[in-house]
């Protein structure tokens, strides 16, 4: 008789045939790293998105593997061919071809169903059901916004400047069935179309133009792009250029064509103030002396208008004190008051001579203090006697 099978053994290896057939059918599998490299991005610096191609050839052989595992422990556990072993047996089988024909599709993500190898459906997200041996689950694609990586590379400007340029690219799959049949590997695709068409929008512009017209080589790139991949089921978002480095020589020239910006625009500057500072004084000498004629304008103008009232006044004065005077002649005792305030008069003066000169002008008569007054009121008498007929 033949030694009864391990059981523990053969109970352990369906438990893990079925978790291996369950984990590959919920799980899609990474894309490789001999993918990626072809691709032109690393891991490093961008997750790895569905493998556009996801063989489910396996899966279904692992279950079948683990259903002949329980209908063997099945029978060895009844001893052969009893109905219990038979029922265990059927149910296995049962449970293989059910696991097999569900399906639980991820959220944003999509699964292209082929039967008996031509497309068939689209799975969407959630529970869905298969044919088993007839259907089969052939490509998982991610509908997410996926970012690329583009590699570095080096274009020509057209005025011969080497540039190393790289950047980022973001897609999205629109269409499961043609990112399934459209191409073999829209990533790489998408790649090489992006370094081609960055070459060639770079090679249309000088470098100076380059440098500044991030935002219409990243518009032409997405165009460009996007008409491209429709057929691919793939839509491109947006490109954006990284990095623009280029040689040390231009840098430096640059660099030296930026200072000497800076310090034509500092002695610009400079001179343009030293101008205003200029016309600011001059300027201003014009308006104080504006200002100061003005001024002195004002001035004559008011002291000539002080003499003026001030001789009016003076004449005024003077031809009351004239009036005074005659009026008090005419009094009785008058004319005698006048020859003695004459000859008082006359004799002031006459003390006064020698203080403010050494130079003196005498009269012959200068003792004769009687004919001076005599010649004073004949004066005083001629003007009294034109002044009586007008009255």
């Amino acid at each position: 008789m033949n030694a009864p099978p391990d059981l523990d053994a053969l109970w352990r290896a369906a438990r893990d045939a079925l978790q291996r057939a369950s984990s590959s059918d919920h799980e899609p599998p990474a894309l490789s790293a001999g993918a990626m490299r072809r691709a032109g991005f690393a891991p490093v610096h961008a997750a790895p998105p569905v493998a556009p191609t996801s063989r489910r050839d396996v899966p279904m052989f692992a279950k079948l593997l683990a259903a002949v595992i329980a209908s063997v422990l099945a029978f060895a556990w009844q001893g052969g061919a009893t109905p219990i072993s038979i029922a265990l047996a059927v149910i296995a089988f049962l449970i293989a071809f059910l696991v097999e024909s569900v399906r639980v599709v991820p959220q944003q993500q999509a699964w292209v169903v082929e039967r008996l190898g031509r497309f068939s459906e689209v799975l969407e997200p959630g529970l869905n059901v298969i044919i088993p041996f007839v259907d089969r689950v052939a490509y998982t694609h991610s509908l997410k916004e996926v970012p690329l990586d583009v590699p570095e590379q080096v274009a020509i400007t057209r005025d011969n400047t080497q540039l190393a340029v790289d950047g980022i690219l973001y897609y999205q799959v629109t269409d499961p069935r043609l990112a399934s049949y459209g191409t073999s590997d829209y990533i790489t695709a998408i790649t090489q179309l992006a370094q081609t068409t960055l070459r060639a929008e770079i090679g249309k512009m000088e470098l100076d133009r380059v440098l500044e017209s991030r935002d219409e080589i990243n518009k032409s790139v997405v165009s460009v792009l996007d008409h491209a991949a429709r057929p691919w089921g793939v839509k491109v978002l947006r490109y954006e250029v990284k990095n623009l480095t280029p040689p040390e020589a231009i840098l430096r020239a640059m660099q030296q064509q930026i200072t000497a910006e800076r310090e034509k625009r500092a002695m610009i500057a400079k001179s343009e103030g030293e101008k205003q500072q200029e016309i600011n004084l001059a300027e201003g000498y014009k308006q104080s002396n504006i200002l100061k004629s003005e001024g002195e304008k004002t001035a004559a103008i008011n002291k000539a208008q002080g003499d003026a009232t001030a001789l009016r006044l003076i004449a005024e004065a003077t031809g009351a004190a004239v009036r005074a005077v005659g009026e008090a002649v005419q009094t009785p005792g008058g004319l005698t008051a006048a020859n003695l305030k004459i000859a008082e008069q006359y004799m002031q003066q006459f003390g006064q001579l020698a203080k403010t000169g050494n130079t003196l002008i005498v009269p012959s008569n200068l003792s004769d203090v009687a004919s001076m007054v005599g010649s004073a009121m004949t004066v005083l008498e001629r003007t009294r006697s034109l002044e009586a007929p007008r009255a």
